[in-house]
């Protein structure tokens, strides 16, 4: 099954991409794609519906972030061994956790937004894990039985901010449009293998990133649990696993993003984004 928001930012409405592949809206049936509409049994109660009934959502409605309700937004550092060594650093030891401040989510296909002062946004496409049951010192074995689902993600990251000045990585990740997320959420059963999954990214058209999650460091289980034994882990969060090679901070000479660019990115199964960059006003 896969859940999606569709309206104005700030007033979006549940949905669902039907079998038939229209967009279906589901305000009549769930207040938004958040808290216990997440868990098993609300998912249940979703996949029990009748979708050909429900409201058909008009062609070109702009998609939200494909899930409310989000009281964290974690990200996971180096978690592809091929990223590690592109841009010189070793594979750490336990997961590097950072936080992207919650106002940096927006809609998969809402610009890319240059802050102020930025020389160097950076792309980076994700798998996003959905949390869709309370997860506090779980085990590895009971970890995907906290997942709602997977999406998309892209971690756009000004690098300068990150690492040029001082304090931690979170200033050069929590820019406003810094975490486009959907185009939906695609629930666990229908995910085989999430460390199975090519995803890519291009600029303009140019293939910059080409990976699979077969490379990550630290899988989704081990992940899951990781970060339950340091935070309590709620319906709606999100928690952002790491980028394969071929980020612009890796590239010789490195290359940034430029107001013009359009941003295409994807994980096979999940959906594709696209973006246009454009400078902050």
């Amino acid at each position: 099954m896969k859940l999606l928001r569709h309206g104005p930012a700030g007033a979006e409405r549940p949905g669902l991409v039907w079998t038939d592949g229209t967009l279906r809206d589901l305000s009549g049936v769930v207040p938004d794609i958040a808290g216990e509409v997440l868990t098993d049994e609300g998912l249940a109660r979703l996949r029990d519906l009748d979708g050909a009934s429900l409201p058909v959502v008009a062609e070109g409605t702009r998609l939200g972030p494909c899930v409310a309700g989000t009281t964290k937004f974690v990200c996971i550092g180096l978690n592809y061994s091929d990223h590690a060594a592109e841009t010189g650093a070793q594979v750490p030891p336990e997961p590097i956790i950072f936080m992207k401040a919650n106002s940096a989510i927006c809609g998969p296909n809402d610009p890319i937004i240059i802050p102020r002062g930025s020389v160097k946004t950076d792309w980076e496409v994700e798998l996003a894990i959905i949390i869709g049951k309370k997860a506090k010192y779980v085990s590895e074995a009971e970890a995907f039985d906290h997942v709602a689902g997977y999406a998309v993600a892209n971690d756009v990251s000004e690098r300068s901010f990150q690492a040029e000045r001082s304090g931690q990585w979170t200033k050069g990740k929590s820019c406003d449009n810094f975490g486009q997320l959907g185009p939906w959420l695609v629930t666990r059963d229908e995910v085989a293998d999430p460390q199975n999954l090519p995803l890519w990214l291009s600029v303009n058209g140019e293939k910059m990133q080409n990976g699979t999650t077969g490379t990550m460091v630290y899988g989704v289980a081990y992940l899951v649990s990781y970060l339950s034994q340091f935070m309590t882990l709620h319906p709606g969060d999100v928690i952002s696993t790491g980028t394969p090679p071929g980020v612009g901070l890796g590239m010789k000479p490195p290359r940034f993003l430029k107001p013009g660019d359009v941003v295409e990115l994807g994980v096979e199964g999940l959906g594709q984004q696209r973006q246009e960059v454009v400078a902050d006003a």
